[in-house]
């Protein structure tokens, strides 16, 4: 079972390890796949911005000629959609921050929070819990003396959320806390409009192709004897431009979230822009610290048909790559530990059981090793008197055949007593013992005992101490069972012992319960014998040596009935120093 189980753990270890394995390769080709198209796209870029500031020069070379001729710069029907579309995009920027100042206005101390915030926690009933606020009052004085209160309010969590949700919409959000309303979550509109901003870009992209295209046009019409490559290459040449000049890295950065959000990467990431000659930082964008090495970084080379040789290196890392690897496999990951855990909660519950049974087994062996001594030796006894009364001799002689039968009865009553502590523990297993319920004097029930084994605390050489203080030594209960009780506690001290024996005895009430306590100076136990003592079969072993007669049902026996009289047995006991037992009763009112 136990190499099955190895067996099955190292097998999960080995897929699970191959799949990251997989899923890191695909990651890997991914981001190279982005970083090469994004350093295409930001050649041709710089391509098209090196022929658009040549159109520009030369439009504005033609707006002075137009000037100087007094009229006024031609403007195309697309120039003007364009200008249009920016006025709009204005006036809605004017108009977000005349309300973000209307609520600045209302609302002093006002927190801007995140729209990833505002999803993960706001909009979470059992995150929000999570969200707390400090407001802080501060007095200010202007240069008039004039004394203004400006509250702060401090927004934090006192436990991060495990996973961080994404924004769904570019609105602004602000979180206060009104004197009358309370905590309020205030939604302003975005701060641009997005599709109005993309139709914005793409119009200017589409102009500066434009604007290329009659460049080149241009260009290949006064080319005298030159083709149109060898015309911009000679214009690149010339500008000599170094590549801080030549690279944008807003273009390149959108492009790279771009790529990476097609190929299912939404990661926040590092990048850095370096001379391929000097090995100079020209760009940083750093997100965090990332943990990895240099083995977790992707680089690529900007420009790399570039004729002048001025290449610069991209390089890019995500600190949170292994998250986003993890969160591909979590379903196989949580399948494989909860398959795992039950696997080894079936393999210990069995070993466990295996175990009990063996050590049950033992004890029954042991039990019936002890019955058959116990039951061998009355049995050996009344057939050896049965014998003896068949002898002529003896049965002319009266009082040997008085003494005789009463060994015979003593044997056949010591057997009884053996089958019915036998027969006693069984019903109690199957729950058929039933006891009786009539008040018992306690008091009177221990000195009845103690007087009925006076006989064989004079043959041990016991010394008895009894003190029944006891006020109310009333109990419901069974008076034959409870007398079982007292007799089997007696009896095992007076087993478990060497030398001289003391055995005290006390009753005492506290509140509405009576203590009765047997306490001895036997050879006490251990604790790991007191907390079994209890247990069916179960004996304090004693080597090989067979001197303390039993069942190990006594205790057992005990602590069943004192259950069923409604009561509770404890037991303190010190090796070499003797044991003590506490029964506690309800007393009768």
């Amino acid at each position: 079972m136990a190499f099955a189980l190895i067996g099955v753990m190292a097998m999960q270890y080995y897929f699970i390890r191959q799949s990251i394995h997989l899923k890191t390769q695909l990651f890997d080709e991914s981001v190279r796949a982005a970083l090469n198209t994004v350093a295409l796209k930001a050649e041709k870029n710089e391509a098209l911005r090196f022929l658009n500031a040549k159109e520009n020069e030369e439009k504005r070379k033609r707006t002075e000629q137009e000037k100087k001729k007094n009229r006024p710069p031609a403007q195309s029907e697309s120039d003007q959609y364009a200008q249009r579309m920016r006025m709009r995009s204005q006036k809605l920027k004017d108009k977000f921050k005349e309300l973000e100042m209307q609520v600045k206005r209302r609302h002093p101390g006002a927190v801007l929070i995140d729209n990833d915030f505002y999803e993960t926690y706001m909009k979470d009933p059992y995150l929000r819990s999570r969200v707390k606020y400090e407001v802080s009052i501060e007095h200010i004085m202007d240069e008039r003396g004039r004394v203004f209160q400006q509250k702060d309010i401090g927004l934090y969590v006192d436990r991060k959320a495990s996973v961080i949700k994404k924004a769904k919409d570019d609105s602004v959000r602000y979180f206060v806390v009104d004197p009358m309303v309370g905590e309020l979550i205030i939604t302003l509109p975005p701060r641009v409009d997005s599709e109005l901003e993309r139709k914005i870009r793409r119009y200017e992209q589409e102009a500066k192709a434009r604007m290329a295209a009659q460049y080149v046009d241009s260009v290949k019409a006064n080319a005298r004897g030159n083709s149109a490559i060898e015309t911009l290459a000679n214009e690149f040449e010339r500008s000599k431009r170094s590549l801080s000049q030549r690279i944008d890295p807003q273009y390149i950065v959108e492009q790279l979230r771009e790529e990476l959000l097609n190929r299912d990467i939404p990661l926040n990431f590092n990048l850095t822009i370096n001379n391929g000659e000097s090995d100079s930082v020209l760009f940083q964008l750093a997100k965090q610290a990332h943990p990895g090495g240099k083995e977790n970084s992707y680089s690529a080379v900007l420009f790399p048909n570039d004729m002048t040789g001025n290449e610069g290196v991209m390089t890019i890392d995500f600190p949170q790559k292994s998250t986003l690897l993890l969160g591909n496999i979590k379903v196989m990951l949580i399948s494989s530990a909860a398959l795992l855990l039950v696997l080894f909660s079936c393999f210990t519950y069995t070993i466990m059981i295996i175990l009990k049974q063996k050590k049950i087994s033992e004890m029954k062996t042991d039990f019936i090793n002890n019955m058959t001594h116990e039951f061998k030796t009355p049995v050996a006894t009344i057939m050896i008197a049965s014998e003896s009364l068949k002898d002529p001799e003896i049965v002319q002689d009266k009082t040997r055949i008085e003494r005789l039968a009463g060994i015979i009865y003593d044997e056949n009553v010591r057997l009884g007593n053996h089958i019915e502590r036998v027969l006693n523990i069984a019903r109690i297993d199957k729950g058929e013992l039933e006891l009786e319920s009539e008040p018992i004097d306690i008091n009177e029930l221990v000195s009845v005992v103690m007087d009925s084994m006076d006989l064989q605390f004079q043959k041990k050489g016991v010394q008895l101490s009894l003190d029944l203080r006891a006020k109310n030594p009333i109990v419901k209960g069974d008076e034959l069972h409870f007398s079982n009780v007292l007799f089997n506690l007696i009896d095992n001290a007076i087993k478990y012992s060497k030398d001289k024996l003391n055995i005290d005895i006390e009753t005492y009430n506290h509140g509405k319960f009576l203590h009765l306590i047997v306490r001895d100076s036997g050879i006490g136990m251990s604790k790991d014998e007191l907390s079994k003592i209890f247990d069916q079969f179960y004996r304090i072993p004693t080597g090989n040596v067979h001197d303390v007669k039993g069942f190990g049902l006594g205790l057992s026996y005990v602590q069943d009935v004192i259950k069923k009289m409604g009561g509770v047995i404890k037991v303190k006991s010190e090796l070499h120093k003797g044991t003590e037992f506490e029964i506690i009763l309800s007393v009768n009112a």
